[in-house]
């Protein structure tokens, strides 16, 4: 009977020792601290990684600083569908010759998407901006697959070329920069009591207050 329960412990210390043994062993193959580099940051259609991108200043005032050359170099990522010269041909997509201030599904023959010819309106320079951004959400079920352009001023460098290319429309005025007054509610805007008579007979600021009878005395004294 000893030696069967020195057997049964012997065995039951060894299986303790080799489950010991391999939770050390695994533990130094299979390391789960935090890694150097946190994965790869991911880019979305509609800007900056995992588009948390503040927002866009208006296209108008990125069309005022809008490079053209640049906006040329940028469409190369367009031309795989699209040409933009006087009297191209059409492509997967339409020829865009002139198509800034244009309707939707312009060019007869050419067959557009639902999805894109039920958008009202024309192509605008917002409208642009906006379809450039993201294809999908201006335009939900479009058959057109490129993601956007996430930069805005490259969606603007693109729009001005465009632009340059048969369209030729006057540019938008850029938008002022709200006034320090107007961004801190009027703060700075003056008390009209404050300056002015009320109808209650309020003196202006800094003018001293007069009592009427203490007036009537000093005058009765003076005489």
């Amino acid at each position: 009977m000893d030696n069967r329960m020195n057997t049964i412990a012997g065995w039951v210390l060894f299986g303790c020792a080799s489950a010991l043994g391999l939770s050390i062993a695994s533990g130094m193959i299979y390391h789960s601290g935090k890694p150097e580099k946190a994965g790869y940051p991911v880019e979305s259609a509609e800007g900056g990684e995992g588009g948390g991108a503040a927002a866009a200043a208006p296209i108008a005032n990125r069309l005022a600083t809008a490079d053209v050359a640049k906006g040329q170099a940028s469409f190369a990522k367009c031309a795989a569908c699209h040409t933009i010269t006087n009297g191209g041909a059409n492509g997967v997509g339409p020829n865009l010759w002139g198509t800034v201030g244009k309707p939707h599904g312009h060019i007869a023959g050419f067959g557009y998407s639902d999805a894109l010819k039920g958008v009202p309106g024309n192509w605008t320079f917002e409208a642009l901006d906006q379809w450039l951004a993201s294809p999908r959400k201006y335009a939900p079920g479009t058959k057109m697959t490129f993601a956007g352009l996430s930069d805005p001023q490259e969606r603007a460098n693109v729009i001005a070329y465009m632009n340059a290319q048969g369209s030729n429309l006057p540019l938008p005025a850029a938008e002022a920069a709200p006034a320090a007054g107007d961004a801190a509610g009027n703060a700075a805007a003056p008390d009209a009591n404050s300056t002015e008579m009320g109808n209650a007979g309020t003196p202006a600021s800094g003018a001293p207050s007069v009592d009427p009878a203490a007036a009537a005395e000093a005058a009765k004294k003076g005489h």
